[in-house]
């Protein structure tokens, strides 16, 4: 084994001390969420889900449609700072266009598929 690969080892007197490897821990994930209302069109929901999350048409129409029928509906899954920044987005630009549209974000366990 070469001594490039190797962690260090510091002696102090009879002991010998190994330095422990960072553990990497992949950030805790939040998913945005869009919430129905009676007021805001669907056109422009789809709109807003291909402008801000970069959804395909096909894809934001099925998940305009899971809003309108659920209740409710995730537009993506991102890490919180993202997930925040998208939510102020959203909501001012709701705002903005005199739609009641709400959007959130929430912990979650899954990766955006």
């Amino acid at each position: 084994m070469s001594e490039k690969n190797q962690t260090p080892f510091y002696d102090h007197g009879d002991t010998a001390i190994q330095e422990a490897r960072p553990q990497i821990k992949e950030p805790p994930m939040y998913q945005v969420i869009l919430l129905n209302d009676d007021y805001t069109p669907m056109d422009f929901v789809v709109e807003l889900l291909v402008q801000f999350f970069f959804h395909s048409t096909e894809k934001a129409t099925k998940i305009m449609l899971d809003i309108h029928h659920s209740g409710k509906g995730v537009c993506g899954i991102y890490t919180e700072d993202v997930a925040a920044t998208k939510v102020s987005l959203v909501n001012e630009y709701s705002q903005s266009n005199q739609h009641p549209l709400r959007c959130e974000f929430e912990p979650c366990n899954q990766k955006e598929s």
